[in-house]
């Protein structure tokens, strides 16, 4: 990979990437979340694979292992671009069928298709089924774009513009302002406001400062941060450089749980892609900024979640929370100036900066802006993952 030193450089290597895309060309994307890989999504992917070797079409058709749509129930969820042809529950032995479709007579294979049970009628594209049809989804969207291995795919769909329009285009002060103007509010459970947490470490007068994603997503059933972790890492970097850069902070971590190998996985694969490209290390993209983040993996503990506790555990200490006579983005890491947030309120930065905070505030209610990921579980119909806009005061 060759180091991205300026703004020209980025635009350059995304001019390059899409040279060698065909926006026509097929593509079969497999979701490979966790939940679907359970329901055997890796054997699917591997049939695609193996099946298109066998035509010799490895040239004709790509492939590509995403993050978790959301659709959790229905899994191994599989969509055909550019036609965007849902299907669902894709076994190993239905391959050829979708393959002979797909360089053939162009058909979709009905049986493999959501089935709305109040009118029986099939439908074929994924934002016409009922489930996803009224969410809206600015974080898991890109989930299915984009393969969760691939620093080449963020950068196709846009991704680091956040940063480069931080970095080059503004001060920390007006990352700060915008951040604040958004409301964005924290999306771990206290929802308080990102903007003035930030704000807080900023103004303190120790260094060095640290940044922190809490990706120890305990809560039984939960696992949004988990999905946005194994399914789009780069879009969490994106908003901790960015953070870091607004606070004053040159050093970052991801805090993952141990029962999260393949986000733990993807995020470690994630920050070494950003350093080789430049984008994480020393000078990013010539700015002068300089920024390294660390993965640490929590034991299990369920108490570290809590904010404190996962900083004495980043520590090396047993993760035991702390009394809060002073907030920890004034003394938290090592009692130096911390912003700890976790996964989801993370991957917001970057929509903020590149849409502006006045689009953010136009989804939500008055007190809470933009969207809110949820996990549904137990039981219901459709169990999975779904994106709506904040409704709470």
């Amino acid at each position: 990979m060759a180091l991205v030193r300026s703004a020209e450089d980025l635009e350059k290597l995304r001019q390059d990437i899409a040279s060698r895309r065909n926006p026509d060309r097929p593509c079969i994307s497999v979701c490979v979340g966790a939940g679907c890989l359970a329901f055997g999504a890796q054997e699917v992917i591997d049939a695609f694979r193996a099946e298109l070797e066998r035509q010799g079409l490895q040239a004709k058709v790509d492939t590509r292992g995403t993050g978790c749509p959301g659709f959790c129930e229905r899994g191994p969820v599989v969509v055909i671009h550019p036609e965007e042809i849902c299907y669902l529950q894709v076994k190993p032995d239905d391959v050829p069928e979708i393959v002979s479709h797909i360089i053939g007579d162009k058909e979709v294979v009905e049986r493999l298709l959501f089935e709305d049970l109040d009118t029986g009628q099939r439908l074929t594209h994924e934002s016409d089924i009922p489930f996803y049809k009224h969410q809206q989804r600015s974080l898991l969207c890109s989930n299915i774009k984009l393969d969760s291995k691939s620093v080449d795919d963020y950068l196709a769909l846009g991704g680091y513009a956040a940063l480069e329009k931080a970095l080059l285009g503004m001060t920390p002060e007006e990352v700060l302002e915008e951040v604040k103007k958004s409301n964005l509010r924290g999306r771990g459970g206290a929802g308080f406001p990102a903007g003035r947490k930030w704000e807080g470490s900023r103004n303190a007068p120790d260094e060095p400062k640290y940044v922190i994603v809490n990706a120890d997503e305990g809560d039984p059933g939960a696992f949004m941060d988990r999905a946005l972790l194994e399914g789009n890492p780069h879009s969490i970097l994106e908003g901790l450089i960015i953070g870091g850069y607004t606070i004053g902070a040159h050093e970052g971590f991801v805090y993952v749980r141990q029962e999260y190998p393949l986000a733990v996985e993807n995020v470690t694969l994630a920050i070494r892609q950003a350093e080789e490209y430049g984008l994480l290390g020393s000078n990013i993209l010539g700015s002068g900024f300089d920024f390294v983040v660390q993965v640490h993996r929590g034991a299990g503990a369920f108490v570290c979640g809590e904010s404190t506790a996962l900083m004495t555990a980043l520590e090396g200490r047993v993760g035991e929370p702390r009394p809060k006579y002073i907030r920890s983005n004034e003394k938290g890491l090592w009692n130096k100036p911390t912003v700890l947030n976790n996964v989801e309120t993370w991957a917001n930065v970057p929509l903020i900066i590149n849409r502006g905070a006045d689009r953010f505030t136009q989804i939500g209610t008055e007190g809470s802006k933009g969207t809110k990921i949820f996990s549904l579980v137990g039981k219901i119909n459709n169990t999975g993952l779904v994106e709506v806009p904040m409704v709470c005061p």
